[in-house]
């Protein structure tokens, strides 16, 4: 089982406002007006980092830190960031992906762009494709 969550370090910025940092994902640096600004735009900062790993063809991080805020990215770009993990996993081209979702390439291609915006059913029966499962936990914040 995989979780797109990380612990976030917030630290007043002596400019002003928030600093959020990863201390796993160094990549992902957001800042914010205060800690719940700081956080939202934490979120966005960790899929664009998330999805860099992917692009460059590198593994995504282990989250070791077990201390701060545990930050996940938007449930949509989670499931985005599942599907280009499971697809590189699988070692399927872009075509054979297509033939097995039954699409074009075209569509292939926009699913596993993290660019391109793509339904959460689309992105799960995706996931399904490539024999994974969603599996969704609410927690109180």
């Amino acid at each position: 089982m995989q979780s797109y969550s990380f612990r976030v370090l917030l630290q007043n910025d002596p400019d002003g406002g928030v600093l959020a940092t990863f201390p796993d994902v160094p990549e992902a640096i957001s800042h914010g007006s205060d800690r719940e600004a700081a956080i939202l735009s934490a979120r966005e900062a960790l899929a664009v980092a998330l999805f860099g790993y992917l692009k460059d063809g590198r593994g995504l991080p282990t989250a070791r830190r077990r201390s701060g805020k545990l930050v996940a990215p938007q449930a949509t770009d989670v499931l985005k960031i599942a599907v280009v993990e499971a697809w590189m996993d699988s070692g399927l081209s872009k075509s054979e992906f297509a033939r097995m979702l039954g699409v074009d390439e075209k569509e292939a291609r926009r699913i596993l762009d993290p660019d391109s915006a793509t339904k959460a059913d689309r992105l799960e029966d995706a996931l399904s494709t490539l024999g994974r499962r969603l599996h969704i936990v609410v927690e109180a914040a």
